[in-house]
């Protein structure tokens, strides 16, 4: 189990995962765009979630309510999306549901200013129907707002057992000082403090309990209780007797007070109708029954009635049809009565299309038609993008949720242990040669990564706005490269194919070496990798060209939203640098390994020498352009920079920190930067990306710890000479990588001239953040910062570190991509799921703080990408019952994944890289070797 979170904040928002940024993301089809929006004026929608964080929404009011409702479950990338819906007061102040079939302006007279809440609409009788780990998720944070509301009324014993497993979710395991502290500082039930002794006693029992068990366990408690999912409607009998109505999947409910005094079951019920303000209720004939054929309430009003009426529409619907009722022809003369329908899928075809995503044969049109399925649960990703290419068997017809990948389902070949232990008899088991191999699964990445830019290259020489001299320096650089490095694959694929002794056996000791193979290649490349230290002019130059060009700038774009484009153009750009650095390592690890006597290590040693030369010849351009390279990649993130890439900026840390205004805590994406710190919010607009709130220049900044002054865990002061921000972390440690970041840049900008030119477009030079405004300046400036970012919407993807940092509420610093490119890896692995059976054989690549995963070392792009930053690396505990060699354990909150490597080198290589980006990095670790090359 992961160690616990540090106490939550008092904010009310659900800490222990906080959705949608709690889950393991991965990805299927990156970099789609949001659903299709109708031509129209668009509008920003207010939606609070069930953690309470609210969430801002572009979309056009002619779009019907679906539209919208389907962008809330996008961006969580939630499957079940059907028990829940949009609730807000309209204009008679009664809380009703979001009509999916109507637009938009139908329904909210004043969009702006109306904040819609995502809750739990249906309440199924057995929390075993919900299939995914995110739906129990938001179901325990509906059951946490019903038990502090009041609205889920139960004994104390009850009470506390439900707190005591909502407590286990956020701070894990029992620690008597931190649970008391936790329980007087945050009320999770009304009149709390006589039973915190009580709760605290329940909560010791938890130990061991991962979040996803605890929200499991709540909903056991809270299923059993009479008002679970219960929403009273007020009425009278016929006789005047005050009453309330409630619906439920069994079907109608009567209520005096807070007791159930009748029932009258789906089955037994024939029609539900309503006349100004009577509520009837039509029975079916039943001799042994002594009501009478209809049953009459008198409501409050006629939209009442109507209220309640459409929402038993509804539950009927859902819970006991097969499938959504289709529309009855409209009239052709005129209408009488309501036209309301349920609209969406039932709950059998919510079920049905969840298990049969995940065992369906799942095939990609351009690979592998063929694929077989097998079982095993998915793990959800979020980034609102929807996998538009997959062919898909659901029962509905409708497309999979991108949370079903077919990698992520076992939907490959699964390798049976018998196929497994017999191919490690029959190949070598020396250290060396796993070194080797190491090489060459390695470098058939990065023939694949040299294809990603020959292609790009064909695409800018095909297009007339290219400069000559930027095609006649990608092709000088790259073509050349391309056709060495596969020429030099081929070379190593024989030597392992003869080490491995697969044909000519009778002579393979001779080929047990690898050293000569390299010494050879590495002379043959010194001509080649002459010129890299100019790859920064052609960073610039191509930066240069797609600014005076809109329609290269547009092929840029295109080119970087296809599939093979895994990670940002300029990264690939960069490959034959890291390239270098990673066969100095492999060579270091082979004459560590060797003897001095053993016939491959003079070759090696050799080998060696010349690879160090060249990689300390291009240690401080490298450096320089990995720092160009990020800056232009965060430009692509963020609106409202007008020129962030500047001579003399450096690019520091960039994650997530919760600003502290008068609306109280609100999450913003912070980017530090050598001489200005700026923060942005995240709305869902067609761009997917960060807008610009406000700067704080780094010169005359101070920063001091405000945990005791605000009340508020892990806070910090930024004091400015023209403003001060108060901020918090996510954790201690988060808190600590921050302040030691920005203490370091502000000493930095004492000492240095840095950029002396505007940062931000002028609606924000005054340093003014809209959210300091007042609501109806906020709410302007932010539509007219939509309708100027969204003139020519361009797509963007959602799975950059940025996004993936804001999910996960974490950080990630200029270091930690530094530390990154030194540590990538590629190879087979053996993959299960928590709850699966057999191993999954997967082509893994591990780089930018991402596994991508494929099918086999042939294919040409990824099918799913699992970032790491958030997750835990460890190797599994007896209890989890594995069994097998060389296996780790990747573990994010509730999801867990295991990999098997086929030897102990493998496995020690894997744990390495992988913890490279899961633990923390201290900026100290690694600045003093390279602050020399910065300036």
């Amino acid at each position: 189990m992961a160690e616990p979170d540090p106490e939550p904040m008092t904010s009310g928002a659900g800490q222990r995962l906080g959705a949608p940024e709690t889950l393991g993301i991965s990805t299927l089809d990156p970099g789609l765009r949001p659903p299709t929006m109708p031509p129209g004026r668009h509008v920003t929608i207010r939606v609070r979630m069930l953690d309470d964080t609210e969430e801002l929404f572009d979309i056009s009011q002619k779009a019907s309510g679906k539209v919208l409702f389907d962008l809330v479950c996008s961006h969580m990338n939630l499957i079940e999306g059907d028990y829940f819906g949009l609730e807000f007061q309209n204009h008679q102040k009664m809380m009703v549901w979001l009509d999916h079939i109507k637009p938009i302006i139908k329904q909210l007279r004043r969009p702006k200013h109306t904040t819609l809440r995502f809750a739990v609409k249906f309440f199924p009788p057995d929390h075993a129907q919900l299939l995914e780990d995110l739906t129990r998720y938001l179901f325990a944070l509906q059951i946490k707002q019903d038990l502090s509301s009041g609205r889920l009324p139960c004994n104390d014993s009850s009470a506390a057992l439900m707190v005591s497993h909502i407590i286990q979710s956020e701070i894990g395991d029992f620690e008597e000082s931190q649970c008391r502290s936790h329980l007087l500082n945050n009320n999770y039930i009304p009149e709390q403090m006589p039973l915190i002794d009580k709760i605290m006693e329940f909560h010791s029992k938890n130990i061991g309990q991962t979040p996803a068990e605890s929200d499991y366990q709540l909903l056991e408690v809270a299923r059993r209780l009479e008002m679970y999912g219960i929403r009273l409607h007020p009425a009278k009998d016929r006789e005047g007797t005050r009453l309330s109505l409630a619906v439920a999947h069994t079907g109608v409910l009567v209520f005096q007070g807070q007791t159930k005094i009748n029932a009258f079951n789906w089955s037994k019920v024939r029609k539900l109708s309503f006349k100004r303000k009577r509520f009837l209720i039509k029975l079916r004939p039943d001799l042994n029954s002594s009501y009478q054929d209809t049953l009459e309430f008198l409501m409050a009003s006629r939209d009442c009635c109507k209220v309640f009426w459409k929402i038993c529409v509804e539950y009927h619907a859902f819970f006991r049809l097969f499938e959504e009722p289709k529309p009855k022809p409209k009239p052709v003369l005129f209408t009488r009565g309501s036209s309301f329908r349920f609209s969406g899928r039932t709950q059998k075809q919510v079920i049905d299309y969840v298990k049969e995503s995940e065992l369906q044969t799942v095939c990609k049109t351009d690979f592998y038609p063929h694929l077989s399925a097998s079982s095993g649960h998915s793990h959800g990703m979020v980034n609102g993008q929807k996998s538009l290419e997959l062919c898909s068997h659901s029962p509905d017809g409708r497309q999979p949720s991108p949370l079903t990948s077919p990698l992520l389902n076992d939907a490959c070949s699964v390798r049976t242990d018998d196929e497994d232990e017999a191919r490690r008899k029959r190949f070598p088991t020396d250290r060396a040669y796993f070194i080797a191999k190491e090489l060459l699964t390695t470098e058939r990445t990065y023939v694949k990564d040299l294809e990603v830019i020959t292609s790009f290259q064909s695409a800018v020489g095909q297009d007339e706005a290219t400069p000559d001299s930027l095609k006649n320096t990608i092709f000088s650089t790259f073509e050349p490269l391309h056709k060495f490095h596969t020429g030099f694959l081929r070379e190593v694929e024989q030597r392992l194919a003869l080490w491995e002794g697969r044909s000519n056996a009778h002579i393979k000791g001779d080929y047990q070496r690898i050293g000569d193979v390299m010494l050879r290649n590495l002379q043959g490349l010194k001509p080649l990798t002459a010129n890299l230290h100019k790859q920064s002019e052609l960073l610039v130059e191509l930066e240069k060209s797609c600014r005076v060009s809109r329609k290269l700038e547009t092929l840029c774009k295109d080119f970087e939203l296809q599939k093979v484009c895994y990670i940002p153009l300029n990264v690939f750009i960069l490959r034959p640098l890291h390239r270098l650095m990673h066969y100095k390592q492999i060579l270091e690890r082979l004459c560590k390994h060797y003897l001095a006597t053993h016939v491959d290590f003079r070759d090696c040693r050799a080998a060696l020498a010349d690879v160090s030369e060249v990689v300390d010849q291009l240690q401080g351009s490298l450096i320089k352009m990995e720092n160009f390279q990020k800056l232009l990649e965060l430009k692509k993130d963020l609106i409202g920079v007008d020129n962030l890439v500047v001579p003399g900026r450096e690019f520091i840390r960039l994650g997530c920190l919760s600003k502290l205004s008068g609306k109280g805590l609100q999450q913003r994406m912070f980017f530090l930067f050598s001489d200005v710190i700026l923060y942005t919010s995240r709305g869902m607009t067609a761009t997917n990306q960060f807008k610009v709130h406000g700067q704080l220049p780094l010169h005359g900044m101070t920063i001091r710890e405000s945990e005791d002054e605000w009340g508020v865990p892990h806070a910090f002061t930024l004091v400015g000479l023209q403003q001060s921000v108060v901020v918090a972390a996510s954790s201690l440690t988060e808190m600590e990588k921050w302040m030691e970041d920005i203490k370091t840049a502000i000493e930095m900008a004492k000492t240095r001239n840095g950029p002396s030119s505007e940062l931000l477009t002028s609606n924000l030079t005054d340093n003014k953040c809209p959210e300091d405004s007042s609501v109806e300046a906020e709410s302007e400036d932010d539509m007219a910062a939509s309708r100027i970012s969204l003139e020519r919407p361009t797509p963007h993807r959602g799975n950059t570190m940025v996004h993936v940092c804001w999910h996960r509420n974490t950080s990630v610093s200029m270091v930690d991509f530094s530390i990154a490119v030194e540590n990538q890896l590629s190879g087979n692995l053996l993959r299960k799921f928590k709850n699966s059976n057999g191993w999954q054989k997967l082509w893994v690549v591990f780089t930018n703080f991402s596994l991508f995963f494929y099918k086999s070392h042939q294919d040409d792009y990824p099918l799913a990408s699992l970032p790491l930053l958030g997750y835990s690396v460890t190797i599994p505990s007896e209890s989890e019952n594995i069994h097998k060699d060389y296996v780790f354990k990747l573990h994010f909150k509730s999801h867990v994944y295991y990999f098997r490597s086929e030897s102990e080198y493998t496995f020690e290589r894997w744990m390495e890289v992988i913890r490279s980006a899961t633990v923390p990095s201290s900026r100290a670790r690694v600045l003093n070797s390279k602050e020399s090359h910065l300036h």
